[in-house]
């Protein structure tokens, strides 16, 4: 869910573009603004953050720049937009292997690439960041890691790894359509910008028209045109999470997690998102006029920074006490 002063600047900005007063240019103070909190949260330099338009989309200029016949190690279960840009490099022998997320730290270092995402979406599971990191330090094996279902609410460290990539509609609370993605020099050189355009000029407004080619020297070269109101959010929400007390978010969006779980009899996770084992937790909660999302089978619960006590008593009064063995 948006914040209200995101709300406000989005309608400042639709009544400029109705008005036909919107300027194009006003939007490079935002991406420059969104990348620098993207790196902020994440934990990697400024420079080596790029714009996409969604993960897949990024992620696809990796995979496409890895070699023939790499072996890929993924997560069974793992959220396809971080498992089918590396699938679909078939043709070139690009092999992907389904491990458990014990598997997949302690064999990621035999694996040409490690892909994952350090929060699964189905379930809040969350892998083992510094076992991976141990597990690549070191080797060859390059390290991409996505982070939709983490970066916002979880305190991140990822200088280590070789990729990093977000989308900002999820816990970022920016409306859909823009992406960042982190790059390591190793592997930004190996990367062809497949999408080369304007904005990926190393001065967007002089690379307008003719040749010759003259992209940006950091990560900016892989750069996609911005989607504004997607960017203009993102420039509001991921600094203002960046400036926030990262213990005290955590704190917040897992204690109420913790505590649902320990209602209706879960072990205790360091996850802000419940994935609930009760046959019918949808109906109940549709009919308590409750939102939430049903994946892999379950229904799946996240608690943000807009969650209240409130809300989590709601949640457990709609499950009911004869569904949660109390």
């Amino acid at each position: 869910m948006p914040p209200q002063f995101l709300l406000d600047a989005l309608q400042r900005c639709i009544a400029d573009w109705q008005a036909g007063t919107l300027d194009a240019a006003s939007f490079d103070e935002p991406v420059r603004a969104g990348r620098a909190g993207y790196a902020a949260l994440v934990g990697v330099p400024v420079e080596s953050v790029a714009m996409a338009g969604n993960v897949s989309g990024a992620l696809g200029l990796v995979a496409a720049a890895i070699p023939d016949g790499s072996r890929v190690a993924v997560l069974a279960g793992e959220f396809t937009s971080t498992t089918f840009p590396f699938a679909a490099q078939a043709a070139r022998g690009v092999t992907l292997t389904e491990l458990t997320p014990d598997e997949l730290v302690r064999e990621a270092g035999n694996y040409d690439v490690v892909a994952c995402s350090l929060v699964q979406s189905a379930d809040g599971a969350v892998l083992d960041e510094e076992a991976l990191r141990a597990a690549v330090t070191g080797t060859e094996t390059l390290s991409v890691v996505d982070v939709t279902q983490a970066a916002g609410w979880r305190n991140l460290d990822l200088a280590w790894a070789d990729v990093t990539v977000a989308a900002v509609y999820k816990w970022l609370l920016a409306p859909r359509g823009t992406a960042w993605m982190s790059l390591s020099e190793r592997i930004a050189e190996q990367m062809t910008p497949h999408a080369a355009n304007w904005y990926a000029g190393e001065d967007p407004w002089q690379s307008i028209y003719g040749l010759p080619l003259r992209l940006a020297a950091d990560a900016r070269r892989f750069d996609t045109s911005p989607a504004w109101f997607s960017v203009l959010g993102a420039s509001l929400t991921l600094p203002w999470l960046a400036s926030l007390d990262a213990a005290a978010v955590h704190a917040h969006t897992v204690g109420l997690a913790d505590r649902l779980r320990s209602q209706i009899g879960l072990p205790q996770r360091d996850s802000a998102i419940v994935s609930l084992p009760i046959a019918d937790a949808a109906e109940r909660l549709q009919r308590a006029g409750i939102r939430a999302s049903v994946r892999a089978g379950a229904v799946r619960v996240g608690f943000h920074l807009y969650n209240t006590d409130d809300d989590l008593d709601r949640l457990v009064d709609a499950l009911g006490a004869d569904r949660l063995g109390v």
